[in-house]
């Protein structure tokens, strides 16, 4: 959403900063290449936790700075500073003209306005009190030792950050964004004599912390994370072997996402690195699988009024009925391609440059019952939740830890396992996709994506869905 007149008084009232001059360094630096952008950038973050009933660490922090871009052809120059002042934009500018080749490039047209805004502006941080906070997480904890004696520790967190951002063009084009994001996390270890297992749940978005506080909310978090910790106590060594597996909905997206998901963005397609690589058009997947980037769900974490770039975020098919129709694009990449940015131009923060990146990324529902999809399998594997994975783009091969995962023998749910992992490569994964559930969920507001040494807020998403013949790593013996 543009909302020059907030972003203003933090970039150029109060810091003294005149605009006029400051246009003139930027059409001086980017005189002569091809797109580049001058990005501001104000942001609050805090966080809060409280480890077995005692708070364990509290800060709070303020950042600000710029990054000055100019890219001519396949190069990029890029300059940061943590001082927003106009001696700083001019040492900037200088670095960023050494991109220059002479060509005298056309400047590329600036992105398409929009008054659209996908959350609340207001800072998060501001609008309940440190000891508010701190009750919030004191009370999870007295709540999740009265829930079960078998609980044996309880960790909980809670964090916010709130940034604005102004993004100025030479051309005198402004955009601005004020974006909110918390999260609350919860961890529950249970013991049964000397075994202990933990269970976890997280929930976020780009919300307010109105909603935390409510005990709907927090109590929902705490009972899923002791379910799961009670689960996982009465798990058996995990199989072995290629089987019939079946993810559940929300959350197993993360494997759509890292074997998949990375494999369509621009950059990785242009150099032709990833396993995706000249295939657009091509069937990737089995009928019926359709999945999207989309940046424009209100309050998601992955969402965007508008990107690093200053494009709106977009609705993106990616895969429509299996065949592999759009890629994840930014400026650059979709300029080199002979395409338009998809709004998915992000960044950490002023220090990094813009790069190609997911939002929230699903897969559609289906026409399947999910429970006639578990009937459905003799003998494999339901994963529910899942923890750290792997992936590499060139190959597509992957390797996922399932947090929570049962064996399904006879078309029912049998014993939870444990030590699973489910090891494939993404091009063939979706290939392997027989039944697709009418249960599309998303997750519940936890994601964070790595890439380039740069780390961004995401989402993720499925229904229920059926691979036949996926590799099961496992411990039983």
């Amino acid at each position: 959403m543009t909302d020059l007149a907030a972003t203003d008084d933090l970039f150029f009232e109060r810091t003294g900063l005149d605009r006029a001059r400051v246009e003139g360094i930027l059409e001086d630096a980017l005189d002569g290449v091809d797109d580049g952008e001058l990005f501001l950038e104000y942001r609050q973050s805090e966080s809060l936790v409280l480890d077995d009933g005692r708070l364990k660490s509290a800060s709070f922090d303020t950042a600000q700075g710029f990054g000055l871009r100019a890219v001519d052809g396949e190069t990029t120059g890029y300059s940061h500073a943590s001082e927003i002042s106009e001696d700083a934009l001019r040492r900037a500018g200088e670095t960023v003209k050494t991109v220059k080749t002479g060509r005298g490039g056309t400047f590329a047209a600036p992105p398409t306005g929009t008054n659209r805004s996908l959350y609340v502006a207001d800072n998060p941080l501001n609008l309940v009190d440190f000891e508010r906070k701190v009750k919030l997480l004191t009370d999870i904890d007295a709540y999740a030792r009265a829930r079960d004696e078998r609980v044996h520790q309880v960790s909980a967190s809670l964090s916010g950050q709130w940034q604005a951002v102004q993004i100025l063009r030479p051309d005198g084009t402004r955009v601005a964004d004020i974006r909110p994001l918390v999260r609350l996390n919860v961890s529950v270890v249970a013991a049964k004599g000397e075994r202990l297992e933990s269970g976890s749940y997280g929930t976020g978005g780009r919300i307010s912390y109105d909603g935390f506080l409510t005990p709907e909310t927090w109590r929902g978090a705490v009972d899923e994370a002791l379910r799961q910790a009670l689960v996982n106590l009465e798990s058996v060594p995990a199989p072995a072997g290629e089987m019939a597996v079946v993810l559940g909905p929300g959350w197993p997206g993360i494997l759509l996402h890292e074997a998949i998901g990375h494999g369509l963005e621009g950059d990785f397609n242009r150099k032709k690195t990833s396993a995706f690589s000249g295939l657009m058009g091509q069937r990737i997947a089995s009928p019926g699988v359709t999945v999207v980037d989309d940046g424009t769900i209100d309050d998601r974490r992955g969402s965007l009024s508008v990107d690093d770039e200053g494009t709106p975020g977009q609705y993106t098919p990616l895969i429509e009925d299996g065949i592999l129709t759009g890629y994840i694009q930014d400026r650059m990449n979709a300029r080199l391609m002979g395409a338009g940015s998809t709004g998915n131009g992000r960044r950490q923060s002023y220090a990094h440059v813009p790069i190609p990146r997911m939002t929230n990324t699903y897969m559609l529902a289906g026409p399947d019952d999910p429970e006639e999809i578990l009937r459905s399998v003799k003998n494999g594997l339901y994963a529910v939740t899942f923890g750290g994975g792997q992936v590499d783009i060139t190959s597509g091969n992957f390797v996922f830890t399932c947090t929570e995962a049962y064996r399904i023998e006879d078309g029912k749910v049998g014993a939870p396992v444990k030590g699973a992992t489910l090891i494939g490569s993404g091009p063939e994964v979706l290939t392997k996709v027989s039944m697709i559930g009418s249960d599309m969920e998303l997750d519940p507001g936890i994601g964070t994506c790595g890439k380039d040494g740069q780390g961004v807020p995401v989402g993720v998403g499925q229904p229920t869905i059926k691979i036949d013949g996926l590799t099961v790593g496992g411990t039983a013996v």
